[in-house]
């Protein structure tokens, strides 16, 4: 599905579901706890801390639709087109380190 259509789908699912949108400064403090939530489960699960029993249930991928979520929120409330963002930012990234990752002697 593209940037925009779910940008739609969660402008629908707040006008159907939701009162409003959470004000900008809210949904950064939203998108910054959802975050956090994430960088537990990578820790835990992959990094060298270990992992809590209570945590072994946490969904990563619910998380990270959690994150994905408020960012569309934040993109729709901020009139950003992310699909355009997004495609530039890639346009950008590809030209600007087309070599570079390649040439890199650590990835080896």
């Amino acid at each position: 599905m593209a940037l925009k259509k779910l940008q739609q789908e969660v402008d629908n699912w707040i006008k159907r579901h939701g009162v409003r949108y959470f004000n900008e400064l809210t949904n950064m403090a939203q998108l910054t706890e959802e975050v956090g939530e994430v960088a537990r489960i990578i820790a835990r699960r992959y990094g060298e801390q270990s992992e809590k029993e209570s945590d072994k249930e946490r969904d990563l991928g619910e998380e990270l639709a959690d994150v994905l979520f408020v960012v569309l929120c934040l993109a729709n409330q901020t009139n950003v087109d992310l699909q355009k963002a997004f495609d530039e930012k890639l346009a950008l990234k590809t030209q600007r380190d087309h070599d570079r990752h390649q040439n890199n002697k650590k990835l080896k």
